[in-house]
Protein backbone atom coordinates (compact mmCIF):
# COMPACT_ATOMS: atom_id res chain seq x y z
CA UNK A 1 0.00 0.00 0.00
CA UNK A 2 1.49 3.44 -0.92
CA UNK A 3 2.15 5.60 2.18
CA UNK A 4 -0.34 8.48 2.87
CA UNK A 5 2.04 11.66 2.36
CA UNK A 6 1.80 14.80 4.65
CA UNK A 7 1.69 18.36 3.38
CA UNK A 8 4.09 19.72 6.70
CA UNK A 9 6.91 18.12 5.24
CA UNK A 10 8.49 18.36 1.14
CA UNK A 11 11.70 17.78 -0.88
CA UNK A 12 13.50 20.13 -3.24
CA UNK A 13 15.47 19.24 -5.68
CA UNK A 14 17.48 22.28 -6.94
CA UNK A 15 19.84 21.17 -9.87
CA UNK A 16 22.29 22.96 -12.74
CA UNK A 17 23.00 20.47 -15.70
CA UNK A 18 25.79 20.65 -17.55
CA UNK A 19 24.81 22.14 -21.53
CA UNK A 20 27.23 19.88 -23.06
CA UNK A 21 25.76 16.62 -21.68
CA UNK A 22 22.70 16.33 -23.41
CA UNK A 23 21.84 12.78 -22.25
CA UNK A 24 21.98 13.38 -19.00
CA UNK A 25 19.68 16.45 -19.11
CA UNK A 26 17.23 13.78 -20.82
CA UNK A 27 18.07 11.30 -18.29
CA UNK A 28 16.70 13.27 -15.53
CA UNK A 29 13.45 14.81 -17.71
CA UNK A 30 12.27 11.21 -17.60
CA UNK A 31 12.89 11.08 -13.93
CA UNK A 32 11.68 13.58 -12.39
CA UNK A 33 8.77 13.52 -14.97
CA UNK A 34 8.60 9.25 -13.87
CA UNK A 35 8.58 10.31 -9.81
CA UNK A 36 5.78 13.18 -10.78
CA UNK A 37 7.06 15.86 -9.78
CA UNK A 38 6.17 19.01 -9.58
CA UNK A 39 8.00 22.31 -11.45
CA UNK A 40 8.63 25.33 -9.05
CA UNK A 41 10.97 26.71 -11.75
CA UNK A 42 13.51 25.42 -14.15
CA UNK A 43 15.60 23.39 -12.44
CA UNK A 44 14.16 23.13 -8.99
CA UNK A 45 11.54 20.03 -8.76
CA UNK A 46 8.81 19.42 -5.15
CA UNK A 47 7.85 16.17 -4.54
CA UNK A 48 6.26 15.64 -0.73
CA UNK A 49 8.35 13.86 2.05
CA UNK A 50 8.29 10.19 2.37
CA UNK A 51 11.74 7.59 2.02
CA UNK A 52 11.15 6.29 -0.85
CA UNK A 53 10.86 9.41 -3.11
CA UNK A 54 13.88 11.07 -0.84
CA UNK A 55 15.95 8.24 -1.72
CA UNK A 56 14.71 8.61 -5.65
CA UNK A 57 15.92 12.06 -5.56
CA UNK A 58 19.13 11.43 -3.82
CA UNK A 59 20.09 8.86 -6.34
CA UNK A 60 19.42 11.32 -9.19
CA UNK A 61 21.26 14.01 -7.15
CA UNK A 62 23.85 12.07 -7.00
CA UNK A 63 23.87 11.27 -11.10
CA UNK A 64 24.07 14.84 -11.64
CA UNK A 65 27.17 15.54 -10.07
CA UNK A 66 29.00 12.48 -10.98
CA UNK A 67 27.64 13.93 -14.77
CA UNK A 68 29.47 17.21 -14.29
CA UNK A 69 26.48 19.39 -12.56
CA UNK A 70 25.09 20.53 -9.63
CA UNK A 71 22.60 19.22 -7.49
CA UNK A 72 21.40 19.89 -3.67
CA UNK A 73 18.38 17.67 -2.10
CA UNK A 74 16.99 20.63 0.25
CA UNK A 75 13.99 19.83 3.03
CA UNK A 76 11.20 22.36 3.17
CA UNK A 77 9.34 21.91 7.05
CA UNK A 78 6.22 23.33 8.15
CA UNK A 79 5.24 25.59 5.00
CA UNK A 80 2.00 28.40 5.51
CA UNK A 81 -1.47 27.32 4.94
CA UNK A 82 -1.04 28.75 2.11
CA UNK A 83 2.19 27.50 1.11
CA UNK A 84 0.62 23.81 1.55
CA UNK A 85 -2.08 24.84 -0.55
CA UNK A 86 -0.70 26.12 -3.06
CA UNK A 87 2.52 23.03 -3.28
CA UNK A 88 -0.80 20.71 -2.71
CA UNK A 89 -2.30 22.27 -6.05
CA UNK A 90 0.70 21.64 -8.04
CA UNK A 91 -0.13 17.60 -8.00
CA UNK A 92 -3.29 17.93 -9.09
CA UNK A 93 -4.17 14.85 -11.27
CA UNK A 94 -7.79 15.72 -12.16
CA UNK A 95 -6.57 17.14 -15.88
CA UNK A 96 -4.83 13.86 -16.43
CA UNK A 97 -7.87 11.63 -15.35
CA UNK A 98 -10.47 13.60 -17.56
CA UNK A 99 -7.67 12.37 -20.39
CA UNK A 100 -7.81 9.36 -19.41
CA UNK A 101 -11.55 8.87 -19.16
CA UNK A 102 -11.56 10.06 -22.40
CA UNK A 103 -9.38 7.19 -23.86
CA UNK A 104 -11.55 4.93 -21.91
CA UNK A 105 -14.53 6.19 -23.66
CA UNK A 106 -12.59 5.77 -26.75
CA UNK A 107 -12.29 2.57 -26.00
CA UNK A 108 -15.32 1.69 -25.49
CA UNK A 109 -17.17 2.45 -28.24
CA UNK A 110 -15.32 1.26 -30.22
CA UNK A 111 -16.25 -2.70 -28.86
CA UNK A 112 -18.12 -3.31 -31.69
CA UNK A 113 -15.19 -3.05 -34.75
CA UNK A 114 -12.10 -4.34 -32.31
CA UNK A 115 -11.33 -8.35 -31.59
CA UNK A 116 -10.57 -9.73 -28.62
CA UNK A 117 -7.03 -10.01 -28.91
CA UNK A 118 -6.77 -5.64 -29.43
CA UNK A 119 -9.30 -5.50 -27.01
CA UNK A 120 -7.19 -7.31 -24.66
CA UNK A 121 -4.55 -5.15 -25.61
CA UNK A 122 -5.60 -1.61 -25.38
CA UNK A 123 -7.28 -2.89 -21.74
CA UNK A 124 -4.00 -3.84 -20.03
CA UNK A 125 -2.80 -0.21 -21.47
CA UNK A 126 -5.57 1.34 -19.75
CA UNK A 127 -5.16 -0.72 -16.60
CA UNK A 128 -1.17 0.26 -16.42
CA UNK A 129 -1.72 4.02 -17.33
CA UNK A 130 -4.42 3.83 -14.96
CA UNK A 131 -2.48 2.76 -11.93
CA UNK A 132 0.83 4.74 -12.87
CA UNK A 133 -1.58 7.63 -12.51
CA UNK A 134 -2.74 6.05 -9.41
CA UNK A 135 1.17 6.21 -8.12
CA UNK A 136 1.87 9.90 -8.43
CA UNK A 137 -1.63 10.70 -7.62
CA UNK A 138 -0.02 11.98 -3.89
CA UNK A 139 -2.90 13.90 -2.60
CA UNK A 140 -6.14 12.89 -4.56
CA UNK A 141 -8.88 14.94 -5.47
CA UNK A 142 -11.30 13.92 -7.91
CA UNK A 143 -11.26 11.94 -10.88
CA UNK A 144 -9.71 8.95 -9.49
CA UNK A 145 -12.80 7.04 -8.22
CA UNK A 146 -14.64 7.98 -11.76
CA UNK A 147 -11.83 7.04 -13.34
CA UNK A 148 -11.68 3.80 -11.70
CA UNK A 149 -15.43 2.84 -12.01
CA UNK A 150 -15.40 3.86 -15.80
CA UNK A 151 -12.50 1.73 -16.49
CA UNK A 152 -13.52 -1.31 -14.72
CA UNK A 153 -17.54 -0.95 -16.55
CA UNK A 154 -15.40 -0.57 -20.12
CA UNK A 155 -13.86 -4.21 -19.12
CA UNK A 156 -16.87 -6.05 -18.20
CA UNK A 157 -18.34 -4.62 -21.78
CA UNK A 158 -15.41 -6.14 -23.24
CA UNK A 159 -15.70 -9.22 -21.99
CA UNK A 160 -19.63 -8.98 -22.70
CA UNK A 161 -19.02 -7.97 -26.26
CA UNK A 162 -17.13 -11.02 -26.66
CA UNK A 163 -20.29 -13.19 -26.78
CA UNK A 164 -23.19 -11.73 -27.00
CA UNK A 165 -26.26 -12.87 -24.95
CA UNK A 166 -23.29 -13.89 -22.40
CA UNK A 167 -25.33 -15.48 -19.22
CA UNK A 168 -25.56 -13.29 -15.93
CA UNK A 169 -24.40 -15.36 -13.05
CA UNK A 170 -26.85 -16.93 -10.72
CA UNK A 171 -26.24 -17.40 -6.88
CA UNK A 172 -26.72 -20.84 -4.49
CA UNK A 173 -24.39 -23.97 -4.63
CA UNK A 174 -23.53 -25.95 -7.81
CA UNK A 175 -26.11 -28.99 -7.64
CA UNK A 176 -23.77 -32.68 -8.12
CA UNK A 177 -24.35 -34.66 -11.11
CA UNK A 178 -23.62 -38.28 -11.92
CA UNK A 179 -22.10 -38.40 -15.31
CA UNK A 180 -23.88 -42.11 -15.89
CA UNK A 181 -27.24 -39.79 -15.79
CA UNK A 182 -26.05 -37.70 -18.71
CA UNK A 183 -25.19 -40.35 -21.18
CA UNK A 184 -26.07 -40.07 -25.13
CA UNK A 185 -27.89 -36.86 -24.06
CA UNK A 186 -28.71 -33.26 -26.67
CA UNK A 187 -26.23 -30.80 -25.30
CA UNK A 188 -27.41 -27.48 -26.44
CA UNK A 189 -26.33 -24.09 -26.17
CA UNK A 190 -25.86 -20.84 -27.92
CA UNK A 191 -24.20 -20.73 -32.09
CA UNK A 192 -21.10 -19.28 -32.75
CA UNK A 193 -19.05 -20.46 -30.06
CA UNK A 194 -16.36 -19.08 -28.08
CA UNK A 195 -13.82 -19.96 -25.05
CA UNK A 196 -16.80 -21.26 -22.64
CA UNK A 197 -18.49 -23.15 -24.24
CA UNK A 198 -15.92 -24.56 -26.93
CA UNK A 199 -14.06 -25.78 -24.14
CA UNK A 200 -17.46 -26.57 -22.15
CA UNK A 201 -19.07 -28.88 -25.31
CA UNK A 202 -15.02 -30.72 -25.38
CA UNK A 203 -15.46 -31.32 -21.70
CA UNK A 204 -18.75 -32.60 -22.12
CA UNK A 205 -17.90 -34.97 -25.05
CA UNK A 206 -14.28 -35.76 -23.37
CA UNK A 207 -15.08 -36.68 -19.75
CA UNK A 208 -19.01 -36.34 -19.45
CA UNK A 209 -20.95 -37.89 -22.22
CA UNK A 210 -18.68 -39.23 -25.27
CA UNK A 211 -21.69 -39.82 -27.53
CA UNK A 212 -23.20 -36.21 -26.82
CA UNK A 213 -25.00 -34.73 -29.60
CA UNK A 214 -25.12 -30.96 -29.85
CA UNK A 215 -27.77 -28.24 -30.75
CA UNK A 216 -26.27 -25.17 -31.79
CA UNK A 217 -29.44 -22.52 -30.81
CA UNK A 218 -30.07 -19.02 -32.64
CA UNK A 219 -31.59 -17.96 -29.16
CA UNK A 220 -31.92 -19.65 -25.86
CA UNK A 221 -35.47 -19.99 -26.25
CA UNK A 222 -35.55 -22.53 -28.75
CA UNK A 223 -34.15 -25.08 -26.42
CA UNK A 224 -35.89 -27.91 -26.34
CA UNK A 225 -37.00 -29.17 -22.88
CA UNK A 226 -35.55 -32.99 -23.25
CA UNK A 227 -31.86 -30.79 -23.92
CA UNK A 228 -29.72 -30.15 -21.38
CA UNK A 229 -28.60 -26.44 -21.91
CA UNK A 230 -25.38 -25.10 -21.24
CA UNK A 231 -24.06 -21.20 -21.15
CA UNK A 232 -27.15 -19.17 -21.59
CA UNK A 233 -29.99 -17.82 -18.82
CA UNK A 234 -31.88 -20.99 -17.69
CA UNK A 235 -29.55 -23.15 -19.05
CA UNK A 236 -28.99 -26.55 -16.56
CA UNK A 237 -25.61 -25.08 -16.19
CA UNK A 238 -23.94 -21.96 -17.00
CA UNK A 239 -22.43 -19.61 -14.65
CA UNK A 240 -23.21 -19.87 -10.72
CA UNK A 241 -21.38 -17.08 -8.05
CA UNK A 242 -17.86 -16.72 -9.85
CA UNK A 243 -17.63 -19.70 -12.08
CA UNK A 244 -17.96 -19.85 -15.54
CA UNK A 245 -19.93 -22.53 -17.09
CA UNK A 246 -17.02 -24.73 -17.81
CA UNK A 247 -16.37 -24.57 -14.32
CA UNK A 248 -19.44 -25.22 -13.08
CA UNK A 249 -19.67 -28.31 -15.09
CA UNK A 250 -16.25 -29.42 -13.43
CA UNK A 251 -18.03 -28.94 -10.14
CA UNK A 252 -20.94 -30.46 -10.91
CA UNK A 253 -19.37 -33.58 -11.95
CA UNK A 254 -16.99 -33.65 -9.61
CA UNK A 255 -14.26 -33.34 -12.37
CA UNK A 256 -12.18 -30.81 -10.26
CA UNK A 257 -9.83 -33.16 -8.45
CA UNK A 258 -7.98 -33.50 -11.91
CA UNK A 259 -5.31 -30.92 -11.83
CA UNK A 260 -5.07 -30.11 -15.33
CA UNK A 261 -8.83 -29.65 -16.02
CA UNK A 262 -8.61 -27.14 -13.23
CA UNK A 263 -5.78 -25.53 -14.75
CA UNK A 264 -7.96 -25.38 -17.59
CA UNK A 265 -10.88 -23.85 -15.56
CA UNK A 266 -8.94 -20.92 -14.60
CA UNK A 267 -7.62 -20.29 -18.24
CA UNK A 268 -11.10 -20.84 -19.63
CA UNK A 269 -12.51 -18.25 -16.63
CA UNK A 270 -10.02 -15.72 -17.64
CA UNK A 271 -10.98 -16.03 -21.11
CA UNK A 272 -14.56 -15.59 -20.95
CA UNK A 273 -14.78 -13.20 -17.86
CA UNK A 274 -11.31 -12.02 -16.98
CA UNK A 275 -9.72 -12.78 -13.35
CA UNK A 276 -5.93 -13.88 -12.78
CA UNK A 277 -3.67 -13.64 -15.28
CA UNK A 278 -2.88 -16.82 -17.74
CA UNK A 279 0.81 -16.58 -19.25
CA UNK A 280 -0.55 -18.79 -22.50
CA UNK A 281 -3.99 -16.92 -22.48
CA UNK A 282 -3.19 -14.24 -25.35
CA UNK A 283 -1.76 -17.66 -27.78
CA UNK A 284 -4.84 -19.63 -27.05
CA UNK A 285 -7.53 -16.97 -27.34
CA UNK A 286 -5.46 -15.72 -30.94
CA UNK A 287 -5.75 -19.80 -32.27
CA UNK A 288 -8.98 -20.23 -31.16
CA UNK A 289 -9.84 -16.92 -32.89
CA UNK A 290 -8.11 -18.21 -35.84
CA UNK A 291 -10.37 -21.28 -35.48
CA UNK A 292 -13.23 -19.80 -35.49
CA UNK A 293 -12.64 -17.22 -38.17
CA UNK A 294 -11.97 -20.28 -40.46
CA UNK A 295 -14.45 -22.67 -39.86
CA UNK A 296 -17.70 -22.49 -41.58
CA UNK A 297 -20.37 -23.80 -38.80
CA UNK A 298 -20.12 -24.76 -35.15
CA UNK A 299 -19.59 -28.42 -35.62
CA UNK A 300 -16.23 -27.76 -37.54
CA UNK A 301 -15.30 -25.29 -34.73
CA UNK A 302 -15.82 -27.68 -31.85
CA UNK A 303 -14.12 -30.33 -33.82
CA UNK A 304 -10.73 -28.21 -34.41
CA UNK A 305 -10.99 -26.84 -31.25
CA UNK A 306 -11.80 -29.83 -29.46
CA UNK A 307 -7.80 -30.76 -30.54
CA UNK A 308 -6.55 -27.49 -28.97
CA UNK A 309 -8.37 -28.22 -25.78
CA UNK A 310 -6.58 -31.81 -26.05
CA UNK A 311 -3.42 -31.00 -26.35
CA UNK A 312 -3.66 -27.97 -23.55
CA UNK A 313 -5.03 -30.77 -21.71
CA UNK A 314 -2.04 -33.01 -22.28
CA UNK A 315 0.44 -30.29 -21.53
CA UNK A 316 -1.13 -29.18 -18.14
CA UNK A 317 -1.49 -32.82 -17.41
CA UNK A 318 2.38 -33.27 -18.24
CA UNK A 319 3.04 -30.38 -15.93
CA UNK A 320 1.34 -32.12 -13.14
CA UNK A 321 3.32 -34.72 -13.24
Amino acid sequence: MRPAYSSDKWLALVVSLPAANATLRMRIWRATKALGCAILRDGVYLLPAGRGLRQALRMHAEEIKQGGGNAYLLNVANPSVEEKTDFQGLFDRSEEYRKLMGRINEFTNGLGAMDAASGRRQLKVLWRDFEALVALDYFPRSGKVEADAMLAQAEAAFFASLSVGEPQAGEGAVKRRESAEYRQRLWATRKHLWVDRMASAWLIRRFIDPEANFLWLEKPEDCPPEASGFDFDGAEFTHVSNRVTFEVLLASFTLEADPALAKLGVLVHHLDVGGMPVAEAAGVEMVLGGVRQRCVDDDALLTDAAKIFDDLYAVYSEEGK
